[in-house]
C-alpha cells in the first residue's frame, strides 16, 4: 500500500512539474533580461499588479465581514448565499464573464443604471478589477469562513463575560487567532486574481495598456512573439511561486499567536 501511494505521488508530482520544467528550460536569463524593458511586457506587468492588488484588497474588505457573518450567524437563505459565493470557483470563467456582461454591460441589469450616472465598466481597467474580484473573492472567503468558525467559542464567551465590546473582541481575539488562515486566503485570492483570464477577456476585452493583463498578453504573444510569451509566462510563474512560498514559509508562531501564548 505504501509503495503504491509513493508511486502515485511520484506520478502526480511529475505530471505537475513537467510543464513548469519545460517552460523554464525554454527561457534563457539573457532573453528574460532583454525583454523586461519591452513596452508590451511592462504595460501588462503594471496593469496586472495594479488590477490584482486592487481586486485582492476589495475582496478582503468585502469578504471579511461576509465570512464572519457566514461563520457565526444563522439566517434564512444562508445556504443560497454560500452557494452564490462559492459559484465562481466552479463556473467556467468565460461563462462568468458573459454573465457579468449581462449584469454590468451597457445594456445589462445594473449597467443601464450605471450608464445613467456616466459609469461604464465593460472594456475598462475598472472592469478588469471587477472581473478579478468576482473570480478571486471566494478564494479568500472560504479560508476566512473556516478560520472564524474554528475560533474557540469559550474565548468569545469569556470576552463577553468581561463585557468586552464585540468589535474589540473581533479585533483583539478573533482576528489574531484566524490570521494564518486569513493570510492564506489573501495569498490564494491574489494568485487567482493575478492569473485571471477567461472572465477578464470576456468582460473587459483585451486592449494593450488598458485591459491587457499578463495572462492576456501571453495569449496574444503565443500567436506572434513566442519569446515574449515565454518571458511573460516565467514572470507569472515566479510571482505565483513567490506567493505560495511566502504562504508556506510563514512562521507558525507570529504576532497572531500572542493571545494564545499569553493564556
Amino acid at each position: 500500500m505504501r509503495a503504491l501511494a509513493a508511486f502515485a505521488t511520484a506520478v502526480l508530482v511529475a505530471l505537475l512539474a513537467l510543464p513548469f520544467v519545460a517552460l523554464l528550460l525554454r527561457a534563457r536569463p539573457e532573453q528574460i533580461l532583454s525583454r523586461l524593458g519591452d513596452p508590451v511586457v511592462l504595460d501588462a506587468l503594471r496593469l496586472s499588479l495594479l488590477a490584482s492588488g486592487s481586486a485582492t484588497a476589495i475582496a478582503v474588505l468585502l469578504g471579511l465581514p461576509a465570512a464572519w457573518v457566514l461563520a457565526t450567524r444563522r439566517f434564512p437563505g444562508k445556504r443560497i448565499v454560500e452557494v452564490l459565493i462559492d459559484l465562481p470557483m466552479v463556473l467556467p470563467p468565460t461563462v462568468a464573464g458573459f454573465a457579468m456582461l449581462m449584469a454590468f454591460g451597457r445594456a445589462g441589469l445594473a449597467g443601464s443604471a450605471l450608464k445613467a450616472f456616466g459609469v461604464s465598466l465593460p472594456f475598462t481597467t475598472a472592469g478588469v478589477v471587477l472581473a478579478q474580484v468576482f473570480m478571486a473573492a471566494p478564494f479568500f472567503i472560504g479560508p476566512a469562513r473556516a478560520a472564524f468558525a474554528g475560533v474557540d467559542r469559550r474565548l468569545l464567551d469569556a470576552a463577553a463575560t468581561l463585557r468586552a465590546r464585540e468589535s474589540f473582541t473581533f479585533v483583539r481575539v478573533v482576528l489574531p487567532l484566524a490570521a494564518p488562515s486569513l493570510l492564506a486566503g489573501v495569498s490564494m485570492a491574489g494568485a487567482r486574481a493575478l492569473g485571471e483570464f477567461g472572465a477578464t477577456i470576456t468582460f473587459a476585452g483585451n486592449f494593450p495598456g488598458t485591459t491587457q493583463t499578463m495572462p492576456l498578453a501571453v495569449y496574444v504573444a503565443l500567436q506572434s512573439d513566442l519569446d515574449a510569451a515565454v518571458v511573460l509566462s516565467v514572470l507569472l510563474l515566479a510571482m505565483a511561486v513567490g506567493l505560495l512560498l511566502g504562504l508556506h514559509s510563514a512562521p507558525a508562531g507570529g504576532w497572531w499567536s500572542r493571545p494564545r501564548a499569553a493564556r
